[in-house]
């Protein structure tokens, strides 16, 4: 009965897998024919070798993945690809992952811990209920994994983010002082510094270089980044930009307030050390000094009065 269960399966799964093909065969021809009139042996032996020296995740998994994606998003709300695509942003783009590809790659994860979770229970001879309720844990977990997985992400960045921000305001208010525009002083930035927020500077140049007003730009910036810090320094420089307020004055006061702000961030940590410590020492250490400063004295006693009833 399990073997003919799992030809049904496989059969079924073929099944569609050949209609979706046949579906998106006339396309392909159709291109292909295309392709042959408008392109010359040269062009097409060119891009033959260049597909054949890329790896072989570019050439097959990448896109298989994005077929995958392409018709998964036609399932998926809006609403929900936006809200995955905002924290794809404040992730910095893992692995170059967009909204529809990143639930292609969850999903398939979740498709193999459920069939692997099941053909391990059924290989282990478990009941039939019992075999459906590991796989469909095996693909909540899979899919909550991925989710824990990019919130981490997000988290990372954004402390990260948070960290530089004070010394590259420094950086910013000393070239401003010395006599750079502010485009030009976060070139300056964007080229003597490392890490996520130069990089972040970078995209914002490559905006306006392309021709996108300042503003709106710095907005970008702060709507990636999501870090509350940079959201308030855009805000300020916009803010600076509307009543023709010097530049250089509005970056010393964010700088002065961002130290201000890191130095509470400290203490808020160190006030909070002792309070973490508590449960480590009652439960692990108090106990431990309690065994070698009374073990003595209780054998002591327990074998006094032993003797005596």
């Amino acid at each position: 009965m399990k073997l003919i269960a799992v030809s049904a399966f496989l059969c079924a799964f073929t099944a569609g897998l050949a209609l979706w093909r046949g579906l998106r065969e006339d396309r392909e021809l159709l291109a292909r024919r295309l392709e042959t009139y408008t392109k010359s042996p040269s062009q097409k032996r060119r891009e033959e070798e260049d597909i054949l020296s890329r790896p072989f995740s570019e050439r097959v998994v990448r896109p298989a993945v994005e077929q995958l994606s392409q018709a998964l998003a036609r399932l998926v709300p809006s609403r929900n690809r936006h809200r995955l695509q905002q924290l794809l942003r404040q992730a910095g783009y893992p692995g170059g992952l967009k909204a529809h590809e990143f639930m292609a790659v969850q999903y398939l994860f979740a498709l193999l811990a459920i069939l692997g979770t099941w053909l391990l229970a059924w290989l282990a001879r478990k009941d039939p209920a019992v075999q459906v309720f590991l796989a469909a844990a095996a693909g909540m977990c899979a899919v909550l994994a991925g989710k824990v997985f990019l919130n981490s992400r997000v988290r990372k960045r954004k402390a990260l983010l948070q960290r530089e921000l004070p010394d590259v305001m420094d950086l910013l208010v000393v070239s401003v002082e010395a006599g750079l525009g502010f485009d030009a002083a976060l070139l300056q930035v964007a080229d003597k510094c490392k890490g996520v927020l130069a990089d972040e500077f970078r995209i914002t140049l490559q905006e306006l270089r392309m021709g996108k007003p300042r503003r709106e730009a710095l907005k970008d910036m702060s709507g990636r980044t999501g870090v509350e810090d940079l959201q308030v320094f855009v805000g300020a420089m916009i803010q600076a930009d509307q009543l023709g307020v010097p530049v250089a004055r509005v970056l010393r006061v964010q700088s002065e307030q961002l130290r201000a702000k890191r130095r509470q961030r400290v203490e808020e940590r160190a006030m909070k050390a002792p309070v973490k410590m508590l449960f480590p020492l009652v439960f692990f250490i108090f106990p431990t000094i309690f065994i070698v400063l009374l073990g003595p004295a209780a054998i002591k006693i327990f074998s006094f009065l032993a003797g005596r009833f």
